[in-house]
């Protein structure tokens, strides 16, 4: 039966042999001209140089590889040669090889996530700057008016005071959006999961946003008749101020005399799914993936002066990812989008 010894072993043998075989013959000729040969003492001779050339080469081996390897490690910075030394060293090259390059594959992977993270950062800092930066100096800019002389003036001070009221509500909005993603993302916010009634949610909203939707001439409909009650289990509250943001974006951003229609479809035996659909101006494909970020506004001078925190899609998200459901999104570039959401149904 052959023997089939590891590859990182390999060179050991092949070496340890061929020393072997040159000490016994070497040996076995000089036994044969200057003294008696003795086979016995041959054999065992060839067996020890065998194994003792074999352990001595394996370890040497193995000690070059890793202090040549290790300073390569040490000299790029990029891999923690303490890794290297906690797993067995093989004195194959081509196993090394292969180590090598999948250990600096995986970090440059993870350098470049650091990277895209540290633009992500940046990004959020910048837009959180400019969204608080722009009430905080209206409002800076109607009081300092009204110290500098226009108090004494009844009409232009209730006006300033209004617009310096609306300013610090934007704030307030802004920080109390931020607070709400903080406290989903750490599971610090709590959710009151209750059995409800979907439909009865959807015309709340409806009723909520009716006005809203009246200024552009934007129908508010469901797909269809529901006349039957369709009840889920999930926290009422927060699903309404899911279908209220994302209601409110579709009007927002909804075309004069449009529709923002809505439908709830089974998924599976246990699920739903809602759907929100407009035939508004639609979502170039690119800015598709970044919806749910932070402050990401597709128009940016658009979407400001709508008004909102910038915040609403990512609170979605989050309220959604909470409820450990799915949310998703479709759109066709000036034809209108759809988002939609699954819910577990209540028993």
């Amino acid at each position: 039966m052959s023997i089939n010894f590891k590859k990182s072993y390999k060179f050991a043998v092949k070496s340890s042999f061929y020393i072997s075989l040159f000490a016994t013959g070497f040996t076995a000729i000089l036994l044969y001209f200057f003294f008696e040969i003795n086979y016995t003492f041959i054999a065992l001779f060839g067996l020890a140089t065998l194994a003792f050339s074999f352990f001595v080469l394996q370890y040497r081996v193995e000690k070059f590889i890793y202090k040549r390897v290790k300073k390569i490690y040490d000299d790029v910075s990029l891999l923690d040669s303490t890794t290297l030394r906690s797993q067995p060293i093989t004195t194959d090259m081509a196993t090394l090889t292969h180590d090598v390059q999948k250990f600096a594959k995986e970090k440059k992977i993870e350098i470049e996530m650091l990277k895209v993270r540290e633009e992500y950062r940046r990004e959020f800092l910048g837009n959180v700057s400019h969204e608080l930066k722009t009430p905080l100096f209206t409002v800076q800019g109607y009081l300092s008016t009204l110290l500098d002389g226009a108090m004494n003036d009844k009409t232009i001070r209730k006006k300033y005071l209004e617009r310096a009221e609306k300013g610090v509500e934007r704030l307030i909005n802004i920080v109390k959006d931020l607070d709400m993603i903080s406290k989903l993302e750490t599971g610090d916010l709590n959710l009151n999961f209750t059995r409800f009634n979907i439909v009865d949610v959807i015309q709340n909203v409806f009723d909520l946003l009716e006005m809203k939707a009246d200024q552009k001439s934007i129908m508010l409909m469901f797909d269809m008749k529901y006349t039957k009650p369709i009840y889920v289990y999930a926290d009422q509250e927060k699903i309404e101020q899911v279908l209220t943001n994302l209601i409110m974006n579709s009007v927002k951003y909804g075309k004069e005399k449009g529709t923002t229609e809505v439908s709830i479809e089974n998924l599976t035996n246990s699920k739903i799914i809602v759907r929100i659909t407009d035939n508004g101006e639609g979502i170039q494909s690119q800015y598709i993936p970044r919806l749910f970020e932070r402050f990401f506004r597709v128009d940016k001078s658009g979407a400001r002066s709508e008004g909102g925190s910038g915040l609403g899609l990512s609170i979605v998200k989050h309220i959604i990812e909470a409820h450990n459901e799915k949310i998703y999104v479709e759109s066709k570039y000036g034809f209108g989008s759809e988002f939609s959401f699954t819910l577990e149904k209540a028993k």
